[in-house]
């Protein structure tokens, strides 16, 4: 069993980087604030339910049914009225969501529910805190969510994990929950409904995979940036398409921002002659590009950060602290019925990510086939094999790439406005942010992959007779590249070449 590396506390906002660390063993402390704030809400949910005017209060899962089944009355028995939110929840379909997925999820959710507004008891965000000291991770299908009164189905089967119910990864190890529980070192989850509703009842599915998917684009933005540097270098481009003056003229702040970057980066170089005037599109016009993507990541930035920051759930509880001398008992409070679960602003910054992972997918398939053309590629010979005919090179490479963007704009259809009603029309309009947002998780791995593909064509090029790179910066990676990889000669399989490379430029490319 691996052992926690980090802490995390619950006090503050998460980032992508939290989220993918927490695939490995965490520490996550709920500290006097959080604690403070669980129990006042926790006071706040008893005392709208049981005290003065409680019994003419109606609170939604509480003890009411649930959707469109909400006007019936629940089960009167906590435990019941837990059984009564998840039985009919497990609906689910499809092979497991990957765990690193999961475990974000519920770090999301337990850090939402630390905020105090859900009513929850403090021990369920302590049993939560202490899962992830383990590798203890829900097996969840990958269907069956909407996305729209949160990741309802896909929520329930990681909290029915989480009492002993259903599957769960151990040390990478599928096998029934009660035992991964055991071996983890942890107690079945005890939940009342209040406390049931709100673990699913959230779109901590939907973000978690837009926030990994992000940060993976991300990477590949800055993969890719330097290794257009590095072709431009290579085949030794003249670098005015690159001037900071035509960049500023064009007003876009991405491409200005870009630009710098790739000036800097072949800070240094010096140009062939030898290459015509104005380079093909998919080298002149790389800043512009780029830029476009930059631009448009910025604002998938900014709603990723808004629902790591927020609540999602409902009923949401308000409570107004008494401010009386030696006390910190709820005053006066409020329960408000709502739709904060809608993930719509992350249903369409995910389809907005999957926009621009296909048209990064694009230049760097483009890139790659302009370097394993004779006409276009400086000379070099044909898919950079040492003995065309005899050996094939980077052809099998060039053939999976294409394979890779067709995959990639095939799922880039927009899932944020494909709403269908369900439920009784109770749930007349959803976002299906969750199927966007696994969608574009999904293309984010394969644009990860065309840049190790490209990254391994410079490798290549540099073996079968491109320049060696003028700049520094661009000759460091591709020394990088020239450790890790051997040269194509003679020709072997390079599916793991491929995958070595996209690890080494994630690395290269973290800022």
């Amino acid at each position: 069993m691996l052992t926690p590396t980090d802490t995390v506390p619950l006090s503050g906002p998460l980032d992508a980087a939290t989220l993918r660390r927490a695939a490995l063993p965490l520490t996550v402390t709920v500290d006097e604030e959080a604690r403070a704030r669980v129990a006042r809400g926790r006071r706040l949910f008893h005392a709208l339910r049981h005290g003065p005017g409680g019994a003419d209060r109606r609170i939604y899962g509480a003890d009411t049914g649930f959707g469109a089944l909400v006007g019936y009355a629940g089960r009167t028995d906590d435990a019941d009225q837990c059984d009564n939110t998840l039985a009919h929840l497990g609906a689910g379909q499809g092979p497991d969501l990957a765990p690193e997925i999961v475990r974000a999820a519920l770090l999301l959710r337990t850090r939402s529910l630390a905020q105090g507004l859900s009513g929850v008891s403090a021990e369920v965000v302590d049993r939560l805190a202490a899962m992830f000291a383990t590798t203890f991770a829900p097996a969840v299908p990958r269907y069956g969510s909407v996305g729209a009164s949160g990741d309802l189905i896909p929520l329930a089967y990681a909290v029915q994990a989480l009492r002993g119910r259903g599957h769960a990864y151990l040390d990478g190890d599928r096998m029934p929950a009660g035992e991964a529980l055991t071996a983890a070192g942890l107690r079945p989850l005890a939940l009342d409904g209040r406390d049931a509703l709100a673990l699913v009842n959230g779109i901590s599915v939907t973000t978690a995979a837009t926030a990994l998917a992000l940060d993976a684009v991300r990477a590949a933005h800055r993969s890719l940036t330097a290794l257009s540097c590095l072709l431009t270098d290579l085949l030794g481009c003249d670098t005015g398409f690159l001037d900071a003056d035509l960049l500023r003229a064009y007003g876009h702040p991405g491409a200005v921002d870009v630009g710098g970057r790739m000036r800097r980066t072949l800070a240094g170089g010096t140009p062939s002659g030898t290459r015509p005037l104005q380079e093909p599109y998919s080298i002149r016009c790389a800043p512009q590009l780029l830029g476009a993507a930059e631009d448009a990541l910025r604002h998938v930035d900014g709603v990723v950060a808004a629902d790591l920051g927020g609540v999602s759930d409902n009923p949401l509880f308000f409570p107004v602290p008494d401010t009386g001398p030696g006390t910190d008992d709820v005053g006066e409070g409020k329960v408000v019925h709502g739709g904060n679960f809608f993930g719509q602003p992350a249903a369409f910054a995910a389809d907005l990510l999957a926009s621009v992972t296909a048209q990064l997918g694009n230049l760097a398939e483009r890139q790659l086939d302009l370097l394993v053309d004779p006409a276009r590629n400086g000379g070099l010979p044909p898919m950079l094999a040492t003995e065309p005919g005899a050996q094939h090179g980077l052809q099998g490479v060039q053939l999976a790439t294409t394979a890779f963007v067709a995959e990639i704009r095939r799922a880039a259809t927009p899932a944020g406005m494909q709403s269908l009603p369900t439920n009784l029309h109770n749930q007349d309009v959803v976002p299906f942010g969750t199927q966007a947002a696994l969608r574009a998780h999904d293309t984010a791995e394969l644009l990860g992959l065309l840049c190790g593909s490209l990254a391994l064509g410079l490798r290549q090029a540099a073996h079968v007779g491109a320049r060696r790179p003028t700049a520094p910066r661009c000759r460091a990676l591709l020394d990088a590249l020239a450790e890790a990889i051997p040269p194509v000669d003679p020709d072997r399989p390079l599916d793991s070449d491929v995958r070595v490379a996209a690890r080494l430029l994630v690395r290269y490319a973290r800022p």
